[in-house]
């Protein structure tokens, strides 16, 4: 019988452009195709490496003079809810949870650009269109669900996350919501609810994509505890945000060689730098 050893995924680097969350600097990211009968396992192995899903793409970044993106998850165990997150889960008591298959509505899509209007109007998604937004919740080779909040008076939808199940925790890889609900701190509720998902399912983790001090867009994820960001090759607990202040440095990132010979793959064997 003939046996053929796996593949190994191929990185990649995107081309430099101005970042969207620091004026003046310049983002790039290490980024993989997510494929195959692997793909599973693949996005739970970098999952834990700092990386992040977007369709069927893993990427991190990998900045050549900046390094102030930082993968950020809750440890569920270590969290215990602020005085204001508790108030913030009584103010929306009336939401129902409710998790679907990766499957995009119209519903959906309406409250998509709404939300974009609001908050985020000349952002990179402001352009999608309706087949471009169910390619971003439907293209998806692992284990995804589309959790929806609804009024359990009238019905209607407030806020939708688009969520990942790792071996590990949950992975909240993109969230909107009613932007007339200003005063519910609807984001900040869908993070709560996904630490209880997470209990619930007896998950240790909730993934929450980058954090970046300094940046008043992601400044809100500071605010929970039990926070740790990647940083170095492992992840350490972040007791306080002024420790992990941005350093705009060609040396603070290793080359994309050492990048990449450093990254595990889920059979525990380190890439080589010739994989880029």
């Amino acid at each position: 019988m003939r046996h053929t050893l796996p593949i190994a995924p191929q990185f990649y680097v995107t081309a430099p452009q101005p970042c969207p969350y620091l004026p003046g600097r310049m983002e790039r990211k290490l980024f993989t195709a997510l494929q195959g009968e692997g793909a599973q396992r693949l996005n739970d192995g970098l999952s834990k490496q700092g990386f992040r899903r977007s369709q069927n793409v893993l990427y991190r970044p990998s900045c050549a003079d900046c390094a102030a993106c930082l993968s950020a998850r809750i440890n569920v165990a270590e969290f215990a809810a602020s005085k204001s997150q508790r108030r913030t889960i009584r103010r929306n008591a009336g939401l129902k949870r409710r998790a679907t298959s990766p499957w995009a509505t119209e519903e959906q899509y309406s409250l998509f650009r709404r939300y974009l209007e609001s908050r985020h109007a000349t952002g990179g998604m402001a352009d999608m269109d309706t087949f471009e937004f169910a390619a971003m919740v439907e293209e998806t080779p692992i284990r995804t669900r589309v959790v929806e909040y609804t009024d359990t008076d009238t019905g209607a939808l407030i806020a939708v996350c688009l969520t990942d199940i790792l071996d590990d925790g949950v992975s909240m890889v993109y969230s909107f919501y009613d932007p007339d609900h200003t005063s519910a701190s609807l984001g900040t509720y869908v993070i709560l609810d996904h630490i209880a998902i997470a209990r619930e399912n007896g998950l240790p983790y909730v993934y929450l994509g980058y954090w970046v001090p300094g940046s008043p867009k992601m400044g809100y994820k500071a605010g929970f505890s039990g926070l740790e960001v990647y940083v170095g090759n492992r992840w350490q607990k972040m007791r306080n945000p002024e420790d992990f202040r941005a350093q705009a440095h060609p040396l603070v990132n290793d080359p994309i060689s050492e990048q990449v010979a450093n990254i595990s793959l889920p059979d525990g064997r380190p890439l080589r730098a010739r994989s880029v």
